[in-house]
């Protein structure tokens, strides 16, 4: 699987973040799903009979391995970097790559460490102690169409971590007539 990462790693260390209220989102189907402020999983998991993770890597990198963007939102801790791709019926849908400080991998959150399989999204987001907030968006080019890309801190128990997710060409946000 690591063909995944070395195929779309460079999307999003490449990618211009702008806040998402400089794009003319709502009302486009795309724009639906990058404004999403709930789990991307359930919501993906909706469109499908399957819906799996398959994790790529997951490792702890060094704080200084961090774009200065990213060190911004999180602080200074190293992070455990995990990096997924989300498939529905066996597509790929969704590639990300989640950053979660050391120092909040403990106590309640100590299994966000061991999701392996299962998706971040139902973890993080089952209850009243979760938000996201820094909705960051990027359009990128690739050979046959351009792509869209979110970026955003997720907080469980005040606590953050930072998820960014390249959308795929056979991602149902680009579905014609979508109005989910």
């Amino acid at each position: 699987m690591s063909e995944f990462k070395q195929l779309y790693s460079p999307f999003l260390e490449g990618a211009v973040w702008y806040p998402a209220s400089e794009w003319a989102l709502e009302g486009r189907s795309v724009g639906s799903w990058l404004l999403e402020s709930d789990s991307l999983s359930r919501r993906l998991a909706a469109h499908c009979r399957v819906f799996s993770v398959t994790v790529l890597a997951q490792s702890v990198i060094k704080n200084s391995e961090l774009s200065l963007s990213e060190r911004a939102l999180l602080g200074h801790s190293d992070c455990l970097e995990r990096i997924v791709m989300l498939n529905g019926d066996q597509q790929h849908w969704v590639y990300a790559r989640t950053l979660m400080p050391t120092t909040i991998l403990c106590g309640d959150e100590s299994d966000l460490a061991e999701l392996g399989a299962n998706p971040l999204g139902y973890r993080i987001f089952n209850g009243n102690n979760s938000r996201r907030d820094a909705l960051e968006v990027a359009k990128i080019g690739m050979p046959e169409q351009a792509i869209w890309a979110r970026r955003s801190r997720l907080w469980i128990n005040e606590k953050p971590m930072l998820v960014a997710e390249l959308f795929l060409p056979d991602s149902p946000a680009y579905a014609r007539n979508n109005k989910c």
